[in-house]
């Protein structure tokens, strides 16, 4: 059955579409200039996944909650538009005098987060603080997705990323249902599970994740725990870190800088 688009639906996805374009042709013109980093310990071009192993670290003192790495995210990896299906998002938390911690994370933390917003959200509580803390898959060594899938369609790569065969996902949730962090949403479109997969299809060619290259401050790090150099090897050499639930055992490779007690 065809369906009518609006005026306004057309202008919005036109809109939508020169965005899409707009940072399609930055990130052409940016490679063409030579200045797309690669990701650290790699050339651009080569890959070998048994000579990498990758880790992620998410620093909250920087983040600003922008927005801008949700968006780049569902750009990247033509995730769903509605706010509901993400591959990473960010949550904003308000801790009052008393101690009690609210979060929200609007629309995934795709729009930002506006000012006026925490105002009349929480005007009548004593804030004593507020940060933001981006999300996404934690890339476990030790994955309970892997464990229950029924046919395999999750799976590890030799260099540490958790994937999914979506030819042969089911769509049962058993992953969905088994992940402790909420990193996982079925498609509607493909009825298959999805979820961040480091861009992959990106750090195979030598480029960075699509998130890492849209923060404006530096909040997500990207590298290899196997190259000495990387930028994530010498944060832990050299910062104290946390991960999120450490007691399931599942042992993240996404780590964070700044993780205050409330957050999980």
């Amino acid at each position: 059955m065809n369906k009518k688009i609006s005026r306004r639906d057309f202008i919005k996805l036109g809109a939508i579409g020169l965005i899409g374009g707009a940072i399609a042709y930055s990130g052409v013109w940016a490679l063409f200039q030579g200045v797309v980093e690669a990701a650290p310990g790699m050339k651009l071009g080569e890959y070998d996944w048994e000579k990498h192993y990758w880790g992620y670290v998410c620093d909250s003192y920087r983040c600003i909650g922008c927005g801008r790495c949700v968006v780049a995210c569902k750009l990247e990896n033509m995730v769903p538009w509605e706010p509901q299906y993400y591959r990473t998002w960010v949550e904003r938390y308000v801790v009052t005098e008393d101690g009690e911690i609210f979060v929200d994370s609007p629309n995934a933390g795709r729009d930002g987060f506006k000012a006026d917003q925490i105002n009349l959200k929480y005007k009548n509580l004593n804030i004593r603080k507020s940060f933001f803390v981006p999300k996404l898959c934690n890339q476990c060594d030790k994955p309970p997705c892997v464990q229950v899938c029924p046919t395999g369609a999750t799976y590890m790569t030799k260099d540490g990323v958790t994937l999914i065969k979506r030819k042969i996902c089911i769509g049962c949730k058993y992953c969905i249902v088994a992940c402790p962090y909420g990193a996982r949403f079925l498609d509607p479109r493909l009825k298959a599970v999805d979820k961040c997969t480091l861009c992959y299809h990106r750090i195979t060619k030598g480029f960075l994740p699509a998130c890492i290259e849209a923060c404006p401050v530096g909040a997500r790090i990207f590298g290899d725990l196997r190259y000495p150099e990387s930028p994530v090897r010498k944060i832990l050499r050299g910062k104290r870190v946390s991960v999120l639930k450490p007691t399931l055992g599942t042992e993240p490779k996404v780590y964070y800088i700044g993780l205050e007690k409330g957050v999980n």
